[in-house]
């Protein structure tokens, strides 16, 4: 058959965007990505914040030039909820900065139920009234719907900016940057750059509140599952003083900030670094023996959990040699070796077996166990055999009187885990990676970024899992610890702070050349970009300087630990 072709100098007006459902929107060439997005926009519709354009992350005021495949990203998407409280931060800014022009405020860690611990330093405690009156201003520049401007600046331009309206600690951080410009937004008079894409206008930041915090405040924002929802807020003090504790630390070591690390690492001072964050550790585990020791007489089991990729087992190890030295044993008492048979299995809405419920888990069992072997009883331990997905008969274990059970797992201070035995008789504690380290105090650093980056190490190294892979799994991962572990943090003793004020440096030359294998045009990429350009900030420094027995070399080898056996016998 026939075929006729032609040749056009021309092109056409319009472009065409496809979308990922098979509907294409048609538009005028060259007009911003939100003309075309608005007009899929349901008010019900969880609200659209960016896009995945062939394969790349793009902001909305990006001009479609050409035909595209795009995926619209709302709130209820991972980097979609990153550009919403970014822009929130943003907008925080502006309005503080119009209300109190001399104060400094900082933007500290995250809280559990959606938001943001800040701080004000260089102004007496804000009053109730005074946080509610920055609230009232951020509203006000919603209803107005500014744009946030968007201008691509030299470097050296952005650094006399800083310099002139005395943000010194992004001076000292830009001082580093390798690339030549930057991206500066402008909302008013306000100006300010952030790691990572901004809405356009701040009529899109509609859902938030700041609520007064004794000499702080939170500013509050919707989590992903419920993007229009301020979800309930929770108490969290053992948290919170966990991450003041570590601000201390941070004061200890003059770092106050990732431009002060890289200041350290330029002047040959990282050895001092590592040395003394190694010794704020060695310092808080032995503290927790000590506690431990102190209620001996009582205490029988120590419950020990937390997130993926937070150390769990070398502190738990850490924590025994202290142990042993106080003339304690500890006997590790293996959580995985408790599933119940694989038919048994509770399975997820998907229809999915679900090994990270509670009732995966023969709880019964494992109380009967444990009342049988602090009352001194010999006991046939259960092994569970994960390729027959049975369980079958273990060691057979007999305590002696100073015996300690550690038990680690996601579970352990879930109080359903050990329901029938006396929680007077337990010691429990949450064991996190709670970076308090920031770019600079506008800019935070994510414990979950942190942790993820542990995890490609150590899944690289120990299961032959490639980036992509670790990546793609992160997501089931977070949503496993939102239920069974986050929401029983506050259940603990005492929390133990696994971060490591140097260790992204350590980390980056390691994991760079992971994430730069995954390969482009998958969703991984857009999360290894971002993790690449995140590393960027942070001078490298040799791993070879940190201490085999550090909680750091679970992730990324050699450490003197892997074969320490908790139990003598």
């Amino acid at each position: 058959m026939d075929q006729n072709f032609s040749i056009s100098t021309e092109r056409r007006p319009t472009v065409e965007v496809n979308l990922s459902d098979g509907r294409i929107i048609v538009g005028t060439r060259h007009a911003k990505l939100e003309a075309f997005l608005k007009t899929i926009q349901k008010p019900e519709d969880p609200l659209i914040v960016g896009a995945i354009v062939d394969g790349s992350l793009r902001e909305l005021t990006f001009p479609i030039s050409m035909d595209a495949r795009v995926t619209p990203l709302t709130m209820s998407d991972a980097d979609g909820a990153r550009i919403y409280r970014r822009s929130l931060t943003f907008l925080l800014e502006a309005a503080f900065s119009q209300i109190f022009p001399d104060a400094i405020l900082t933007i500290d860690h995250s809280v559990s139920s959606g938001g943001y611990f800040c701080q004000v330093s260089g102004h007496k405690p804000l009053t109730e009234a005074q946080v509610k009156k920055v609230e009232k201003r951020m509203r006000e520049i919603v209803k107005a719907d500014e744009d946030f401007k968007r201008e691509v600046v030299p470097l050296d331009e952005a650094i006399e900016y800083f310099k002139r309206v005395g943000e010194d600690d992004k001076v000292r951080l830009l001082k580093y940057r390798q690339r030549k410009d930057l991206v500066l937004y402008r909302l008013g008079e306000h100006r300010d750059y952030h790691h990572g894409y901004m809405v356009p206008s701040s009529g899109y930041l509609r859902w938030f509140e700041l609520v007064h915090l004794r000499d702080a405040f939170i500013m509050r924002f919707p989590r992903r599952h419920a993007p229009t929802v301020l979800t309930p807020m929770t108490n969290y003090p053992t948290l919170l003083h966990t991450f003041r504790e570590y601000g201390e630390w941070l004061t200890k070591l003059g770092i106050h900030s990732t431009g002060a690390l890289n200041d350290a690492i330029a002047a040959d001072r990282i050895a001092e670094v590592i040395l003394v964050s190694e010794a704020l550790h060695t310092q808080q585990i032995s503290n927790i023996a000590d506690q431990i020791n102190n209620r001996k007489k009582k205490v029988r089991v120590v419950l020990i959990a937390g997130p993926s990729s937070s150390g769990k087992t070398t502190f738990s190890k850490r924590l025994s040699i202290q142990l042993l030295s106080q003339g304690l044993s500890p006997f590790a008492l293996e959580m995985d070796n408790y599933f119940v048979d694989r038919d048994k299995t509770p399975k997820d809405e998907n229809g999915n077996y679900d090994f990270e419920s509670v009732n995966a888990l023969d709880r019964k069992r494992l109380n009967m166990d444990i009342q049988s072997l602090i009352a001194g009883k010999s006991v046939q331990l259960p092994r569970f055999d994960f390729k027959s997905g049975l369980s079958v008969d273990g060691d057979m274990v007999v305590l002696k009187n100073k015996d300690l059970i550690i038990l680690e797992g996601i579970h352990g201070l879930n109080p359903a885990l050990l329901e029938d035995f006396d929680p007077d008789l337990t010691y429990r504690i949450y064991v996190s990676c709670l970076t308090q380290l920031n770019l600079d105090r506008h800019n935070r650093i994510s414990t979950t970024d942190t942790r993820m980056l542990r995890r490609i190490l150590r899944d690289a190294r120990d299961r032959g899992y490639s980036a992509q892979d670790t990546i793609k799994r992160w997501e089931s991962v977070r949503q496993g610890e939102k239920t069974h572990i986050f929401p029983y943090q506050e259940n603990a003793d005492i929390m133990f702070n696994s971060a490591l004020a140097y260790e992204l440096p350590a980390l980056r030359p390691l994991v760079e050349p992971l994430l730069r294998q995954v390969p482009f045009g998958t969703p991984e990429h857009i999360e290894a970009k971002r993790l690449l350009r995140f590393l960027e900030w942070f001078l490298p420094t040799d791993a070879k300087m940190i201490p085999d027995d550090s909680i750091l070399r679970e992730f990324i080898g050699d450490s003197i630990l892997k074969n320490f056996s908790i139990w003598r016998g």
